[in-house]
Protein backbone atom coordinates (compact mmCIF):
# COMPACT_ATOMS: atom_id res chain seq x y z
CA UNK A 1 0.00 0.00 0.00
CA UNK A 2 2.99 2.60 0.80
CA UNK A 3 4.57 2.31 -2.56
CA UNK A 4 1.42 2.59 -4.16
CA UNK A 5 0.36 5.78 -2.45
CA UNK A 6 3.97 7.40 -3.00
CA UNK A 7 3.31 6.98 -6.55
CA UNK A 8 -0.01 9.16 -6.62
CA UNK A 9 -0.40 12.95 -7.29
CA UNK A 10 -3.73 12.56 -4.94
CA UNK A 11 -3.48 10.79 -1.57
CA UNK A 12 -6.70 9.70 -0.94
CA UNK A 13 -5.30 8.05 2.25
CA UNK A 14 -4.77 11.62 3.74
CA UNK A 15 -8.01 11.44 4.41
CA UNK A 16 -9.29 7.96 4.41
CA UNK A 17 -12.47 8.17 7.27
CA UNK A 18 -12.70 12.09 7.22
CA UNK A 19 -16.29 13.24 7.63
CA UNK A 20 -16.45 13.65 3.87
CA UNK A 21 -16.25 9.84 3.16
CA UNK A 22 -18.46 8.95 6.70
CA UNK A 23 -21.04 11.10 4.58
CA UNK A 24 -20.23 9.62 1.13
CA UNK A 25 -20.46 5.72 1.92
CA UNK A 26 -23.38 6.33 4.59
CA UNK A 27 -25.81 7.59 1.93
CA UNK A 28 -24.07 4.78 -0.23
CA UNK A 29 -25.20 2.06 1.80
CA UNK A 30 -28.91 3.59 1.89
CA UNK A 31 -28.90 3.95 -2.05
CA UNK A 32 -27.82 0.57 -2.43
CA UNK A 33 -30.14 -1.06 0.47
CA UNK A 34 -33.17 0.63 -1.50
CA UNK A 35 -31.79 -0.94 -4.54
CA UNK A 36 -32.00 -4.64 -2.91
CA UNK A 37 -35.33 -4.31 -1.55
CA UNK A 38 -36.30 -5.63 -4.97
CA UNK A 39 -34.99 -9.63 -5.68
CA UNK A 40 -34.45 -8.43 -9.40
CA UNK A 41 -30.30 -8.02 -9.69
CA UNK A 42 -28.37 -4.49 -10.46
CA UNK A 43 -25.09 -3.46 -11.20
CA UNK A 44 -22.86 -1.38 -9.24
CA UNK A 45 -20.74 1.10 -11.39
CA UNK A 46 -17.91 3.23 -9.68
CA UNK A 47 -16.24 5.76 -12.31
CA UNK A 48 -13.55 6.78 -9.77
CA UNK A 49 -12.87 3.73 -7.64
CA UNK A 50 -9.48 4.32 -6.23
CA UNK A 51 -8.31 2.24 -3.73
CA UNK A 52 -10.06 -0.59 -2.38
CA UNK A 53 -9.26 0.25 1.30
CA UNK A 54 -7.01 2.58 2.88
CA UNK A 55 -4.49 1.53 6.07
CA UNK A 56 -5.05 4.61 8.54
CA UNK A 57 -1.59 3.47 10.36
CA UNK A 58 0.47 4.40 7.60
CA UNK A 59 2.39 7.97 7.23
CA UNK A 60 -0.36 9.43 4.92
CA UNK A 61 -3.12 8.61 7.10
CA UNK A 62 -1.67 9.64 10.57
CA UNK A 63 -0.04 12.95 8.95
CA UNK A 64 -3.34 14.93 9.07
CA UNK A 65 -5.43 12.00 11.24
CA UNK A 66 -8.42 13.02 9.92
CA UNK A 67 -10.28 9.67 10.83
CA UNK A 68 -10.52 11.37 14.01
CA UNK A 69 -13.59 14.14 13.19
CA UNK A 70 -14.91 11.08 10.73
CA UNK A 71 -15.34 7.25 11.32
CA UNK A 72 -13.65 7.51 15.28
CA UNK A 73 -16.71 10.32 15.92
CA UNK A 74 -19.27 7.55 14.55
CA UNK A 75 -17.96 4.52 15.94
CA UNK A 76 -17.94 6.41 19.56
CA UNK A 77 -21.63 7.06 19.65
CA UNK A 78 -23.74 5.26 22.20
CA UNK A 79 -27.05 3.95 20.11
CA UNK A 80 -26.23 4.92 16.76
CA UNK A 81 -29.06 4.62 14.41
CA UNK A 82 -29.96 1.59 12.01
CA UNK A 83 -28.68 3.51 9.61
CA UNK A 84 -25.13 3.63 10.98
CA UNK A 85 -25.32 0.46 12.45
CA UNK A 86 -25.17 -0.90 9.32
CA UNK A 87 -22.54 1.24 8.01
CA UNK A 88 -20.49 0.12 11.34
CA UNK A 89 -21.26 -3.79 10.53
CA UNK A 90 -19.64 -3.24 7.38
CA UNK A 91 -16.45 -1.35 8.63
CA UNK A 92 -15.78 -3.25 11.45
CA UNK A 93 -16.53 -7.02 9.41
CA UNK A 94 -14.03 -5.71 6.45
CA UNK A 95 -11.59 -4.81 9.43
CA UNK A 96 -12.00 -8.29 10.53
CA UNK A 97 -11.39 -10.08 7.39
CA UNK A 98 -8.25 -7.65 6.18
CA UNK A 99 -6.22 -7.12 9.43
CA UNK A 100 -7.77 -10.92 10.78
CA UNK A 101 -8.45 -9.21 14.24
CA UNK A 102 -11.34 -8.56 16.65
CA UNK A 103 -14.83 -7.35 15.66
CA UNK A 104 -14.10 -4.02 17.03
CA UNK A 105 -10.81 -3.23 16.08
CA UNK A 106 -10.36 -0.45 13.23
CA UNK A 107 -7.03 0.33 10.81
CA UNK A 108 -8.68 -0.22 7.94
CA UNK A 109 -10.66 2.29 6.04
CA UNK A 110 -12.55 0.93 2.73
CA UNK A 111 -13.31 2.32 -0.32
CA UNK A 112 -16.34 2.40 -2.58
CA UNK A 113 -15.90 -0.34 -3.92
CA UNK A 114 -15.30 -2.84 -0.81
CA UNK A 115 -18.18 -1.59 0.42
CA UNK A 116 -20.66 -2.00 -2.07
CA UNK A 117 -19.65 -5.41 -1.98
CA UNK A 118 -20.35 -5.94 1.48
CA UNK A 119 -23.76 -5.29 0.74
CA UNK A 120 -23.62 -7.14 -2.87
CA UNK A 121 -26.45 -10.50 -3.02
CA UNK A 122 -24.99 -13.34 -5.57
CA UNK A 123 -27.25 -12.00 -8.66
CA UNK A 124 -25.97 -8.31 -8.52
CA UNK A 125 -22.44 -6.51 -9.86
CA UNK A 126 -20.21 -4.51 -9.98
CA UNK A 127 -18.43 -2.37 -12.77
CA UNK A 128 -15.18 -0.21 -10.69
CA UNK A 129 -12.99 1.81 -13.03
CA UNK A 130 -9.69 3.74 -11.91
CA UNK A 131 -7.59 5.89 -14.89
CA UNK A 132 -3.55 6.04 -12.41
CA UNK A 133 -1.85 2.94 -13.38
CA UNK A 134 -0.57 2.09 -9.99
CA UNK A 135 -3.72 2.38 -8.13
CA UNK A 136 -5.23 0.61 -10.91
CA UNK A 137 -3.57 -2.52 -10.13
CA UNK A 138 -3.41 -2.85 -6.04
CA UNK A 139 -7.49 -2.13 -6.98
CA UNK A 140 -7.40 -5.37 -9.40
CA UNK A 141 -4.93 -7.55 -7.01
CA UNK A 142 -7.62 -6.99 -4.09
CA UNK A 143 -9.96 -8.28 -6.49
CA UNK A 144 -8.60 -10.69 -8.18
CA UNK A 145 -10.45 -13.48 -7.45
CA UNK A 146 -14.12 -12.28 -7.22
CA UNK A 147 -15.93 -12.72 -10.13
CA UNK A 148 -18.99 -10.26 -8.88
CA UNK A 149 -16.12 -7.34 -9.36
CA UNK A 150 -14.67 -6.31 -12.54
CA UNK A 151 -12.08 -4.11 -12.60
CA UNK A 152 -11.19 -1.57 -15.62
CA UNK A 153 -8.04 0.40 -16.53
CA UNK A 154 -9.71 4.18 -17.70
CA UNK A 155 -11.01 7.38 -17.70
CA UNK A 156 -13.83 7.54 -15.44
CA UNK A 157 -16.00 9.40 -17.99
CA UNK A 158 -15.26 6.99 -20.91
CA UNK A 159 -16.43 4.57 -18.48
CA UNK A 160 -19.78 6.32 -18.50
CA UNK A 161 -20.15 5.42 -22.17
CA UNK A 162 -19.00 2.21 -22.02
CA UNK A 163 -20.89 0.41 -19.41
CA UNK A 164 -24.13 2.19 -19.64
CA UNK A 165 -26.75 0.64 -19.62
CA UNK A 166 -25.67 -2.98 -17.80
CA UNK A 167 -27.91 -5.65 -18.56
CA UNK A 168 -29.11 -5.70 -15.65
CA UNK A 169 -30.97 -2.38 -16.28
CA UNK A 170 -31.58 -1.20 -12.49
CA UNK A 171 -28.18 -0.08 -10.72
CA UNK A 172 -26.65 2.86 -9.10
CA UNK A 173 -23.71 4.89 -10.73
CA UNK A 174 -21.28 6.76 -8.19
CA UNK A 175 -19.50 9.62 -9.53
CA UNK A 176 -16.59 10.50 -6.84
CA UNK A 177 -13.88 12.00 -8.91
CA UNK A 178 -10.88 13.94 -7.00
CA UNK A 179 -11.36 17.24 -7.70
CA UNK A 180 -7.69 17.67 -9.17
CA UNK A 181 -8.84 19.35 -11.98
CA UNK A 182 -10.35 22.65 -11.97
CA UNK A 183 -12.93 21.57 -14.40
CA UNK A 184 -14.34 18.82 -12.48
CA UNK A 185 -17.89 19.96 -12.23
CA UNK A 186 -17.99 21.04 -15.49
CA UNK A 187 -16.99 17.00 -16.97
CA UNK A 188 -19.24 15.65 -14.65
CA UNK A 189 -22.25 17.69 -15.84
CA UNK A 190 -21.42 16.76 -19.59
CA UNK A 191 -20.90 13.40 -19.26
CA UNK A 192 -24.44 12.55 -17.60
CA UNK A 193 -26.80 13.66 -20.61
CA UNK A 194 -25.75 10.28 -22.46
CA UNK A 195 -26.46 8.02 -19.84
CA UNK A 196 -29.96 9.35 -19.51
CA UNK A 197 -30.16 9.54 -23.19
CA UNK A 198 -29.47 5.76 -23.08
CA UNK A 199 -30.17 4.20 -19.75
CA UNK A 200 -32.99 6.66 -18.49
CA UNK A 201 -33.90 5.41 -15.07
CA UNK A 202 -30.44 5.10 -13.94
CA UNK A 203 -29.71 6.18 -10.35
CA UNK A 204 -26.97 8.65 -10.59
CA UNK A 205 -24.76 9.58 -7.23
CA UNK A 206 -21.86 12.06 -7.52
CA UNK A 207 -20.06 13.67 -4.81
CA UNK A 208 -18.50 17.15 -4.47
CA UNK A 209 -16.26 18.97 -1.90
CA UNK A 210 -18.27 22.21 -1.21
CA UNK A 211 -15.04 24.95 -1.26
CA UNK A 212 -16.33 27.96 -3.00
CA UNK A 213 -19.82 27.92 -3.01
CA UNK A 214 -20.43 29.58 -6.25
CA UNK A 215 -18.68 27.18 -8.29
CA UNK A 216 -21.29 24.40 -6.45
CA UNK A 217 -24.35 26.98 -7.38
CA UNK A 218 -23.27 27.29 -10.84
CA UNK A 219 -22.84 23.27 -11.52
CA UNK A 220 -26.19 22.84 -9.99
CA UNK A 221 -27.45 25.47 -12.48
CA UNK A 222 -25.42 23.23 -15.48
CA UNK A 223 -26.84 19.93 -14.63
CA UNK A 224 -30.44 21.02 -14.48
CA UNK A 225 -30.25 22.37 -17.86
CA UNK A 226 -28.59 19.64 -19.26
CA UNK A 227 -30.92 16.60 -17.58
CA UNK A 228 -34.73 16.21 -16.76
CA UNK A 229 -34.44 13.59 -14.40
CA UNK A 230 -35.31 14.29 -10.91
CA UNK A 231 -32.56 15.83 -8.85
CA UNK A 232 -31.47 15.02 -5.04
CA UNK A 233 -29.39 17.96 -3.35
CA UNK A 234 -27.76 16.83 -0.19
CA UNK A 235 -25.23 19.05 1.51
CA UNK A 236 -23.20 18.87 4.49
CA UNK A 237 -20.72 21.76 6.21
CA UNK A 238 -19.08 21.40 9.32
CA UNK A 239 -16.92 24.73 9.27
CA UNK A 240 -18.59 28.61 8.01
CA UNK A 241 -18.16 29.33 4.29
CA UNK A 242 -13.80 29.88 4.24
CA UNK A 243 -12.51 30.30 0.72
CA UNK A 244 -10.79 27.13 -0.27
CA UNK A 245 -11.58 25.40 2.37
CA UNK A 246 -13.55 21.81 2.69
CA UNK A 247 -15.65 23.48 4.33
CA UNK A 248 -18.32 20.34 3.68
CA UNK A 249 -19.64 17.99 0.92
CA UNK A 250 -22.11 17.63 -1.38
CA UNK A 251 -23.90 14.62 -2.37
CA UNK A 252 -26.32 14.71 -5.64
CA UNK A 253 -28.93 11.87 -6.38
CA UNK A 254 -30.06 11.81 -9.99
CA UNK A 255 -33.59 9.19 -10.08
CA UNK A 256 -33.73 9.02 -6.29
CA UNK A 257 -36.20 6.27 -5.12
CA UNK A 258 -39.29 7.46 -3.49
CA UNK A 259 -39.57 8.80 -0.57
CA UNK A 260 -35.48 8.83 -0.29
CA UNK A 261 -35.45 12.98 1.05
CA UNK A 262 -36.87 11.82 3.58
CA UNK A 263 -35.28 9.28 4.81
CA UNK A 264 -31.79 11.29 4.10
CA UNK A 265 -33.33 14.23 6.34
CA UNK A 266 -32.93 12.19 9.43
CA UNK A 267 -29.78 10.91 8.09
CA UNK A 268 -27.99 14.59 7.72
CA UNK A 269 -29.85 15.86 10.64
CA UNK A 270 -27.66 13.04 12.85
CA UNK A 271 -24.86 13.17 11.00
CA UNK A 272 -24.56 17.25 11.38
CA UNK A 273 -24.90 16.70 14.98
CA UNK A 274 -22.46 14.08 15.51
CA UNK A 275 -19.85 15.43 12.88
CA UNK A 276 -20.10 18.94 12.96
CA UNK A 277 -17.10 20.96 14.41
CA UNK A 278 -18.87 23.23 17.37
CA UNK A 279 -22.21 23.38 15.86
CA UNK A 280 -20.76 25.11 12.87
CA UNK A 281 -22.00 24.68 9.16
CA UNK A 282 -25.14 23.58 8.50
CA UNK A 283 -26.97 20.43 6.28
CA UNK A 284 -29.57 20.58 3.72
CA UNK A 285 -31.57 18.32 1.66
CA UNK A 286 -34.06 19.35 -1.24
CA UNK A 287 -34.83 19.04 -4.81
CA UNK A 288 -33.17 20.89 -7.26
CA UNK A 289 -35.88 22.70 -9.56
Amino acid sequence: MGLIEKQMNYHHTYHAGNFADVVKHIILIELLTYLKNKPTPFCYIDTHAGSAYHDLFSEFAVKNKEYLNGIEKIIQQEQPPAYIKRYLDCIHQINSQLAHTNYSSLRYYPGSSMIAHYFMRPQDRIIACEHNPPVYQSLKLAWINYKQVSIHHMDGYLALKAFTPPREQRGLVLIDPSFEHPDEFKHIALALPSVFKRWRNAMVMIWYPIKEKFQVERFHRTIRQLIKQPILVNELSIFPDLHQHLNGCGIIVINPPWKLDQSLNKIYSWLWKTLSINHQGQYRSYLLK
